[in-house]
């Protein structure tokens, strides 16, 4: 009884999930209420959130199985419905059909978007993430929100664009477009004096028009994607764009059968 191991989850990291969970729904309840802009600001709240349970969680080797379910279930609600519904609630409720099918083809492609990415976590090429990450997408839609409840802009009078932006970014959720993943940047280590310089001024600049410089950011990286996969490939082929790809399934399935391998020999040199 002594040596078992006590039952639970842990706090810290599952507490900033819940904090950005309740940032989603916070910019869902906004937007009915008609507060699109802070429904906007509480989803780039949520980013935030999101990006610390993860790093909390490995810095304090706390992590578990049911903090990366239920911070999948919290992504799938602060950057799947909850952009989706800000942005209907803003622009496209008076679309009719083409509204709420804009709103829910951004839906199915983070829902769609979140089970690939947990399937492969064991096979995915730590420097890329396959097609738009549901918070980037998330961001360029609230980002548009943002912007034009900024330059006071009534949704209505531009609900195609809208609607076709959303719609994009849901699509580009489950494509095979490689998006920089910027993990492979050592935070650990020094960097030059300037560099700090530059980070203060983006800081500087991100403060002075934060709706516009987010916006334009997370449309940029949008459209690094596809710019990234045409630079890298001879022939542009359909599972390049869309699909599965056979070429990264063949590696994996390689890469197994000489781990497996391996596996095999270092057994029969036990047994020797």
């Amino acid at each position: 009884m002594m040596g078992q191991k006590r039952k639970g989850i842990y706090l810290l990291p599952n507490l900033l999930t819940t904090a950005g969970l309740f940032s989603g729904f916070f910019a869902i309840v906004s937007s009915m209420n008609g507060r699109f802009e802070a429904g906007a600001v509480a989803i780039f709240v949520a980013m935030i959130f999101d990006g610390l349970d993860g790093r909390v969680a490995r810095l304090t080797n706390t992590q578990s199985e049911f903090g990366a379910e239920y911070d999948s279930m919290a992504d799938m609600v602060s950057f799947g419905v909850a952009p989706a519904l800000v942005s209907y609630n803003w622009a496209l409720s008076g679309l009719g059909k083409i509204g709420w099918l804009a709103a829910f083809i951004f839906v199915a492609g983070a829902a769609l978007r979140l089970a690939r990415f947990n399937t492969q976590l064991a096979v995915a090429d730590k420097r890329y993430f396959q097609g738009l990450a549901s918070p980037a997408a998330a961001a360029l839609v609230a980002g548009l929100v943002w912007v034009g409840v900024e330059y006071k802009v009534k949704g209505g009078d531009y609900g195609y664009i809208v609607a076709l932006v959303t719609m994009v970014s849901g699509l580009l959720m489950v494509s095979n477009f490689k998006y920089n993943s910027f993990k492979e940047i050592n935070l650990h280590g020094k960097v030059p004096f300037v560099a700090l310089l530059i980070m203060m001024l983006i800081f500087v600049v991100v403060a002075t028009e934060p709706a516009l410089v987010l916006f334009i950011a997370f449309a940029l990286y949008a459209v690094a994607g596809p710019i990234n996969t045409f630079r890298s490939v001879d022939k542009v082929k359909l599972e390049h764009v869309v699909g599965d790809d056979d070429e990264e399934d063949s590696d994996f399935d390689s890469n197994k059968a000489e781990c497996e391998k391996a596996t095999a020999e270092s057994e029969v040199k036990k047994e020797n």
